[in-house]
C-alpha cells in the first residue's frame, strides 16, 4: 500500500513538473496599445513596431504573441475608453504607448497624466504587467508646455511599478532618414532603431508575465 502512495505521489509530482514546463513555454500574450506609432501608419503590416518586435524576440527564443492594438490619431482618452477590448482576458503584459497625440492637440498635460493614470491603475487591478512608453513634446509648442509634458512619463513610472522606457522615438525623432516625409511617422528603418533600444525592457516585462503566470 505504502508503495502505491508513493508512486501515486511521484506520478502527481511529474504531472506538476510537466504542466510547469509547458506554462513556461507557451507565448507570452502581449497587447501593443498605442496610436498611429505602434499600429504602423504608412507602413505595411509586417513593418508595423508589433510586427518588428515580435521577429526580434523571435530571433532571441522568446516565445511571444504580440496583439497590435494601435489607433491612428488616438488620445490616451481613447485608450481608456476601448482598453477592456483592446486588453482582452487572457492578456498577459502591456506595451501603453499613448499620449503623443494628446500633445499635439494642445491638450492640458496634468489631464493626460490623470487619464496615464487610470489605464495603468486598471491594468495593474488586473495584474498586467506593463512597460511604459514615455514620449516628448515638441519645443513650438513652448517650453512650458513642452516641461509639464515632458514630466509626465517619469513621474507615473516612480509612482507605479511598471517597466519604464523615457522616449519611444529615441534615436528617431527629427532624423529624417529614420521618418516619412511628415516628419513624424517613423518609417521602417525607424522602426528597426525602435525595436532594438527598447528590447531590453521589453525583454523586462516577459520575465515579469511569466513570474505573474507562476503565481
Amino acid at each position: 500500500m505504502a508503495r502505491v502512495q508513493r508512486f501515486a505521489a511521484g506520478l502527481i509530482a511529474l504531472v506538476v513538473v510537466l504542466a510547469s514546463a509547458q506554462a513556461a513555454d507557451r507565448p507570452v500574450k502581449i497587447v501593443a496599445l498605442g496610436d498611429s506609432i505602434t499600429a504602423g501608419y504608412g507602413l505595411p503590416a509586417d513593418q508595423a513596431f508589433p510586427a518588428k518586435l515580435t521577429r526580434a524576440l523571435e530571433a532571441k527564443g522568446y516565445a511571444v504573441s504580440i496583439a497590435n492594438a494601435g489607433v491612428s490619431g488616438d488620445t490616451t482618452g481613447g485608450g481608456l475608453d476601448r482598453l477592456d477590448w483592446s486588453v482582452p482576458q487572457g492578456t498577459e503584459a502591456v506595451i501603453l504607448e499613448l499620449g503623443a497625440n494628446d500633445m499635439l492637440r494642445g491638450l492640458d498635460p496634468a489631464a493626460t497624466k490623470t487619464t496615464l493614470e487610470e489605464i495603468l491603475s486598471k491594468l495593474d487591478q488586473r495584474h498586467i504587467p506593463v512597460l511604459l512608453v514615455g514620449m516628448k513634446a515638441v519645443r513650438n509648442l513652448g517650453l512650458d508646455y513642452a516641461r509639464n509634458f515632458d514630466a509626465i512619463y517619469p513621474a507615473l513610472a516612480s509612482t507605479h511599478s511598471v517597466v519604464f522606457y523615457p522616449f519611444f522615438l529615441d534615436g528617431v525623432a527629427t532624423d529624417p532618414q529614420f521618418n516619412q516625409g511628415d516628419g513624424l511617422h517613423p518609417n521602417a528603418a525607424g522602426v528597426d532603431v525602435i525595436v532594438a533600444r527598447i528590447l531590453p525592457q521589453v525583454e523586462t516585462l516577459i520575465v515579469r508575465a511569466r513570474v505573474a503566470r507562476g503565481s
